[in-house]
């Protein structure tokens, strides 16, 4: 009976796990507690919430898209008073709004923050937010999922707790398993935290008392083994290509999809109305007057299905659309084929396009 390669496999060693951990760590230039979740990274953002929020606690939830809201909604069934300070979805919140926010509610001893919302395309000041919520001294926990390997996401120099990373995005890594840095404040909110989660799939805890405190020596169970290998072969690929180099190119890619996107005409317009405040990770477009962006998006994958397009999700599926400019699809071809898509899709609904005008500015804008 023939094996596949992937199967029978040597049993990962508590070692080897320890070291892909402490690459994480290098690649967030963190001396916290990273601990790798066997899960995606939906598991460690509701575990670290449900770890160190409860009745006593009083939340600031920043909502600058869907998983912000998520998160109120994890904090709510927590028991936790929530606070939303909820912006538009086409910009970001401001360190001004989290001080002003403090100034109204001075109990607040927890802020929920998304630093880039892949789903809208907008990415929020982390190095300025934690400042603020630094001073005011609140227990800060960010998503960083979409943003590692698409811009700067530094721990300790933000003052942030609780980070949970997932390699799925711009890493170009597996899905299957996720990471999280935590800090001593944050391990003693959870050891203070009756209700945080004990003997549960869900449990930091439970790494840091089976996994941490004895050493790194014994796994508490088996490990996604193949997940495990694939997240160490990206970190290593992430090392060799220089993590400062795989950022240039998303914020390249970025910045070429948004300059043809401008110059293609026919009504399509960045969705997210100034630069600064737009993710490298992907850029979603506004469709045109009178088209539905699902529609739009559907034509343009009928040139080619493995374009990174896709409509938004849920009601924003009407107007939005995105171009996942990350991961292996962070390059100038990805781009110049996505704005070549839209343009035949635009045409095709009538409406006056110049893709070679477009394809022009996306080759000036990459940089």
């Amino acid at each position: 009976m023939s094996t596949h390669p992937f199967l029978g496999l040597a049993p990962l060693s508590a070692a080897r796990f320890a070291s892909i951990e402490d690459r994480v760590a290098r690649l967030l230039r963190t001396t916290q507690d990273v601990v790798i979740m066997q899960g995606e990274a939906l598991l460690p953002l509701e575990g670290a919430i449900r770890a160190t929020a409860g009745p006593g606690t009083t939340a600031l939830n920043v909502v600058t898209g869907p998983y912000g809201q998520t998160f109120g909604d994890w904090l709510r069934d927590c028991g936790a008073a929530v606070i939303d300070l909820a912006v538009p979805f086409h910009t970001a919140v401001t360190a001004g709004q989290i001080r002003e926010a403090f100034a109204a509610h001075p109990e607040i001893d927890f802020v929920s923050l998304v630093h880039a919302e892949a789903a809208t395309g907008n990415t929020n000041p982390v190095a300025e937010i934690g400042e603020a919520v630094r001073a005011h001294g609140a227990l800060f926990y960010l998503d960083a999922v979409a943003s590692i390997g698409a811009e700067p996401v530094l721990p300790d120099a933000w003052g942030v707790d609780l980070c949970v990373i997932g390699a799925q995005k711009a890493m170009g890594g597996p899905a299957g398993v996720s990471a999280v840095s935590v800090s001593e404040r944050a391990w003693a909110r959870m050891a203070a935290n009756p209700r945080a989660p004990r003997r549960s799939y869900l449990s930091l805890l439970d790494w840091k008392q089976r996994w941490l405190d004895g050493g790194r020596a014994a796994l508490p169970h088996a490990p996604a083994q193949l997940e495990m290998l694939a997240l160490e072969a990206c970190v290593e690929r992430i090392e060799a290509v220089g993590l400062e180099t795989l950022t240039a190119r998303h914020a390249a890619a970025a910045a070429a999809t948004r300059a043809g996107a401008l110059a293609l005409g026919g009504g399509l317009e960045p969705y997210v109305h100034d630069a600064a405040q737009a993710a490298p990770v992907a850029t979603t477009l506004r469709a045109p007057s009178g088209v539905v962006a699902s529609e739009l998006a559907a034509r343009a994958l009928a040139v080619d299905p493995a374009l990174p397009l896709a409509a938004g999700g849920g009601s924003l599926a009407k107007e939005m659309i995105r171009v996942n400019h990350y991961g292996p699809d962070a390059t100038r071809g990805a781009v110049r084929a996505s704005l070549t898509a839209l343009g035949t899709a635009l045409a095709e609904q009538g409406l006056p396009v110049d893709v070679q005008g477009a394809l022009r500015a996306a080759d000036h804008g990459w940089r």
